[in-house]
């Protein structure tokens, strides 16, 4: 009762963006479980793959273009025959951390090459890197290492990996500490 206004206003914005926090929390490692018991991907069907990347593009375009990053793609077409919700989570997370990781200014690029026996997509940015030690345990449940400023919720890249390795793919990872880092998913062409 003796708080002000101001006070009231700030505890009741902290509430809920640890609420919204811990539902993520909650979503994530309900998803990682369901699909560390999965064997295979369920409800596959051909989609544009470019189409997915550049939507989620589009979707976390007010989050880079805040921290006025610059953004290019350059997406080939390519039909991809998935589950186009999991592989949403894919590009939403590696976007997501190349805008996070990457400081005001800096760049991001997006690379679609569509080979004829395997799709490979790259998320590039000039963003704070790695070390080798984060790098060894990027897709390890509940690893937060480096800069980040601890957004994040350490599942993430546990989910893509995931869904990546249920697809038959697999995630190549290329970083330069304080330079940046590259992240490469290759699908195989399925359709």
């Amino acid at each position: 009762p003796d708080t002000t206004p101001e006070e009231r206003e700030q505890y009741l914005q902290i509430i809920i963006d640890e609420s919204s926090r811990l539902s993520d929390l909650s979503n994530s490692a309900l998803l990682l479980t369901k699909l560390e018991s999965q064997q295979c991907i369920a409800e596959k069907r051909p989609y544009s793959l470019d189409e997915q990347i550049k939507r989620c593009a589009i979707l976390l375009s007010p989050a880079w273009e805040k921290k006025e990053i610059s953004f290019t793609a350059s997406l080939e077409p390519a039909e991809y025959d998935g589950n186009e919700e999991l592989m949403r989570h894919v590009w939403i997370n590696l976007l997501s951390n190349a805008v996070n990781y990457t400081p005001a200014g800096g760049e991001i690029a997006v690379a679609l090459r569509a080979g004829p026996e395997e799709l490979a997509v790259s998320v590039s940015d000039t963003g704070v890197g790695m070390s080798e030690e984060v790098r060894a345990h990027i897709f390890d449940k509940y690893y937060q290492g480096g800069a980040g400023g601890g957004k994040g919720l350490g599942l993430g890249l546990a989910i893509v990996h995931r869904i990546v390795e249920l697809c038959g793919g697999r995630i190549q990872v290329d970083t330069v500490e304080d330079q940046g880092s590259t992240f490469t998913v290759f699908l195989p062409r399925t359709v």
